[in-house]
């Protein structure tokens, strides 16, 4: 989602260049290339004017223009800034004195509610919690038997009445089954229309009077722009929110509304979407988003990934392979199958610091899936002795892989010379000696 933003962001700060010395001009000729690239990603314009504002000030406050390192340190208050302007601490989902903690959710039509209800309650499943869901949209079609089936999916219990029942009676029964049964959490998924109306918001806040719920979290859909920051406060000013979701972080719109939400709302991010995966949601963190943004990285969420997907002890087996740089074709295999399940492959590599800078190297214009499939059909064409020795695969055997994986010799030769430079980052990065930031 913020490739593009990654990259003017990068460019504005390349223009300090080496330079031991910056003047306030230059300063300012940066910031204002930051201001255009915060503009261009659709950030709400009073946000960007602010942010920049403090950006300066702390710049100029801090006598960086005079530091050895005056571009490395713009940088360090630039990622300060953003960390603030997300939100700063990681916010928690709260939770009630005595159980069932319940929370309501609530968003727009097309937003992605309904699903991100069934992820929430599939992450509480896996942290330990017993969670209910409550079906109360008996408005749009099909609304219940969706929620149903995702649910279902991640044995995760719902309580419906059907749509004759009126959504506030099925809450408060929903509560009194939760009670009964022993439920950790209700969450209540709650109806929604294509545009924010008076009838929506009398419901839902007749709901939020009745039940009194811990959290009432807005799903924004980040791809929706500064429209999604308008709604999310229309719903905060008129129902009083708690927090929110943000949907469809893996899409590729310009990044705007996750930038812009926090301070116009006041509301903090708690989770993000991250693909269609019934475990495709996770807690926000705004310094790692802050780091991915300035093209840092976020290694830790990386890490967690690995170790979800893979299980610790294969991912520290793994790691002690590429510390040595001995992983080969057929461990290649292995752990392209398993990254596969981590997500798509340009948001994981997205996460690397310097992601632009190992992209170049590998000469890869787009990391995208398909590069799974065309690099597996190769590997898979090799014999058992050729993945373990990919530097001995010579031209005869790189033809005779072509044919049979139905590429051509030139994909053949890239994708080893692809993997020997991965071999060879893949060391460094698990050494901890990571890509310099170098603008």
């Amino acid at each position: 989602m913020f490739e593009s933003l990654t990259d003017k962001l990068q460019g504005a700060f390349r223009k300090f260049g080496s330079r031991g010395v910056v003047t306030e001009e230059d300063l300012d000729v940066a910031l204002r290339e930051v201001r255009m690239a915060l503009l261009e990603a659709d950030v709400n314009f009073k946000v960007v004017r602010e942010f920049t504002s403090r950006v300066k000030e702390r710049a100029l406050g801090a006598e960086v223009l005079r530091s050895l390192t005056p571009a490395q340190h713009v940088i360090d208050i630039v990622h300060g800034e953003l960390v603030q302007l997300l939100g700063g601490e990681a916010p928690k989902l709260a939770s009630a004195a005595q159980p069932p903690t319940v929370v309501m959710v609530v968003g727009l039509q097309g937003s992605g509610k309904t699903t991100s209800v069934a992820k929430l309650a599939n992450l509480l499943k896996k942290q330990g919690n017993r969670p209910l869901i409550a079906a109360c949209d008996i408005y749009r079609p099909a609304a219940i038997q969706q929620l149903v089936t995702v649910a279902s999916g991640v044995g995760v219990p719902v309580h419906e009445e059907g749509t004759s029942v009126n959504p506030r009676t099925i809450a408060i029964n929903a509560l009194d089954k939760a009670k009964r049964t022993g439920a950790t959490h209700l969450l209540i998924d709650t109806a929604g229309r294509l545009h924010v109306d008076e009838e929506m918001m009398r419901e839902v806040a007749d709901i939020r009077s009745q039940l009194n719920p811990v959290e009432v979290l807005f799903v924004a859909d980040a791809m929706a722009g500064q429209d999604a920051v308008t709604a999310a406060k229309e719903f905060h000013d008129k129902v009083g929110t708690t927090g929110l979701i943000l949907t469809k972080m893996d899409g590729d719109a310009r990044g705007g509304a996750a930038l812009s939400i926090r301070s116009v709302t006041g509301v903090p991010v708690k989770f993000i979407g991250v693909g269609e995966k019934a475990d495709a949601l996770e807690a926000f963190y705004p310094d790692r988003l802050a780091g991915r943004i300035l093209g840092m990285g976020d290694m830790l969420t990386l890490i967690e990934r690995a170790k979800d997907t893979m299980g610790e002890e294969d991912s520290d087996k793994f790691n002690e392979k590429l510390k040595r740089g001995t992983f080969d074709l057929q461990d290649f295999l292995e752990q392209m199958r398993k990254v596969q399940k981590m997500g798509p492959l340009g948001q994981l590599v997205s996460m690397l610091p310097g992601f632009n800078k190992i992209k170049a190297q590998l000469n890869v214009d787009e990391m995208d899936d398909s590069f799974f499939g065309r690099a597996e059909a190769i590997v898979l064409s090799m014999t058992k002795w050729e993945r373990r020795h990919p530097e001995k695969i010579d031209g005869k055997r790189r033809r005779r892989i072509a044919t049979g994986s139905g590429t051509t010799p030139h994909d053949v030769n890239q994708l080893l010379k692809q993997f020997f430079e991965a071999r060879k980052i893949s060391k460094q990065l698990s050494s901890g000696r990571f890509p310099a930031m170098r603008f």
